[in-house]
């Protein structure tokens, strides 16, 4: 059993959830990718992860309705880090409300910057 920080990445943009596998692994996480809410969902009832960064807008299950889901199911002891386009504060406001931790707008989050929310909000590695 490994003793690294399990993350899942909920992202359907296949570049960007590589791009963060990969960056997220070199700083000695465990990184698992659902491309949309629903896989997702299915992950999360079989998997242990001790944070979630998710989209907001994806198909079949949107970010909004995955946190929504978290929070009907009782997965609300797992972080979770919304990165998206979205960045109206009435966005950020109901992501928090569901229950994300964090909001980041993506084209304002270098990585060095996803990075060192991650190591905060995991205490570290």
């Amino acid at each position: 059993m490994s003793d690294k920080k399990h993350i899942l990445v909920v992202e359907d943009e296949k570049a960007l959830s590589h791009a963060l596998q990969i960056k997220l692994e070199s700083e000695g996480y465990q990184v698992s990718i659902a491309e949309d809410g629903k896989e997702a969902s299915e992950m999360i009832e079989t998997g242990n992860f001790d944070l979630i960064l998710l989209d907001v807008i994806m198909p079949r299950m949107d970010g909004f309705n995955f946190l929504m889901f978290l929070k009907g199911s009782g997965h609300t002891d797992t972080p979770v880090m919304v990165l998206s386009n979205l960045g109206q504060d009435e966005d950020i406001e109901k992501a928090k409300s569901l229950g994300a931790t964090d909001y980041m707008v993506k084209a304002n989050a270098p990585f060095a910057r996803i990075i060192e929310s991650v190591t905060d909000i995991l205490g570290g590695k």
